[in-house]
């Protein structure tokens, strides 16, 4: 298991200090279906945008 998640979208709720998701659990999804080709058919559903 991975100690550390990096994330650099810096306007989600779960990202610390500009590089490291503090979520408590990671949800990723495959937009195809059960399985993905390559990174640009996946997407972080842990995603919460943070208040401007």
């Amino acid at each position: 298991m991975a100690l550390d998640v990096l994330c650099e979208v810096k306007n989600c709720v779960h990202n610390e200090g500009g590089e490291r998701c503090t979520a408590t659990s990671i949800f990723i999804i495959s937009e195809s279906g059960k399985t993905a080709s390559s990174q640009k058919e996946t997407d972080c559903k842990t995603f919460e945008p943070r208040d401007a």
